[in-house]
């Protein structure tokens, strides 16, 4: 995930006052807005500080933004553990109206739920709130109960904005998905006058695993197989993110090869199912034995065995 500069897209200091930012984002945009320059790169350059100054014009999406780009090594290097995680905006959408974000956009303001609810109902609340968090992905298989830590935008006794923090209880129900929204009622804005509280959504996403990567309901695990056992099949011990499974590698299979396991993704009325996809490992070593095998497999698929023949310029 590559960091994004805002500061220096807009040109302007990190102390910079709204005023600034707002005045070095409307000359950079009648620069670069594409009906005015003609250039190959004007109109990626003018998303670009549409996006900037969608979030350093919001003092609470700009107090996330410098929180994060603190820890993240001043935004150089690797980002930290749960670098976008727990940060609680007001609102229910991003507004700005630019379409097109970054991920890194994306990955930290995530994408908002239920805009409009209670003004349709001509309901007197306050705003709601969002907030993207990270679970375990055996969460999502078994349901959980966790305590979870928000970041919150709260003015200090000078009037200026910074990140408090608050911990709350959250139920996971068995079988979310990634990017779905957990509706917490009454923990959002306090209300006017009496009126009700707004609430939390919570936009869902996983912790990364060392072993499944998750596309919807299902999911994806990468088997390492020794060269024998993909050519004369296997019976191996397969990890699943809620226990473990037999899975029969067929004799013959290539490289790239995908088993379904049905129903073994992530639950739910229409579970997902878990693929497991066939990786040929080779030995990083061999001592002499173990080379002259080799050379005995070689010798033995001497002219049957053609792994270039795709390749041959007839």
């Amino acid at each position: 995930m590559e960091f994004k500069d805002y500061y220096q897209t807009l040109g302007v200091a990190r102390d910079a006052s709204a005023e600034d930012i707002k005045h070095a984002y409307r000359k950079l945009a009648r620069k670069y807005h594409p009906d005015l320059n003609k250039e190959a790169d004007a109109e990626s350059k003018f998303k670009a500080l549409g996006e900037a100054y969608e979030v350093l014009k919001d003092a609470e999406k700009r107090a996330a933004y410098d929180d994060v780009g603190k820890r993240w090594q001043g935004g150089a290097g690797q980002p930290p553990p749960d670098w976008n995680a727990g940060y609680e905006f007001s609102g229910t959408d991003s507004g700005g109206g630019f379409a097109d974000h970054s991920d890194f956009f994306e990955a930290l303001f995530g994408r908002r739920a239920g805009a409009g609810r209670a003004r349709a109902q001509g309901m007197p609340r306050a705003q709601d709130h969002h907030a993207k968090v990270l679970i375990d992905l055996l969460d999502a298989y078994r349901g959980a109960q966790r305590s979870i830590r928000m970041h919150v935008p709260t003015l200090d006794a000078q009037g200026r904005l910074s990140m408090a923090e608050r911990t709350l209880d959250v139920a996971i129900p068995m079988g979310v998905r990634e990017g779905q929204h957990l509706r917490l009622a009454g923990q959002g804005a306090p209300g006017f006058d009496g009126g009700p509280a707004g609430d939390l959504y919570l936009e869902i996403g996983f912790h990364p695993h060392p072993l499944f990567r998750v596309d919807g309901r299902d999911i994806y695990l990468d088997l390492p197989v020794a060269p024998w056992e993909a050519a004369l099949g296997a019976s191996l011990d397969v990890p699943m993110p809620d226990g473990s499974v037999t899975l029969s590698i067929p004799a013959g299979s290539a490289e790239g090869r995908k088993l379904r396991l049905k129903g073994k993704g992530i639950p739910g009325k229409a579970p997902g199912d878990l693929f497991v996809v066939l990786r040929v490992a080779l030995p990083r070593e061999a001592s002499a034995a173990q080379q002259q095998a080799w050379r005995a497999l070689a010798q033995a698929y001497q002219g049957d065995f053609k792994p270039r023949a795709a390749m041959e310029v007839k």
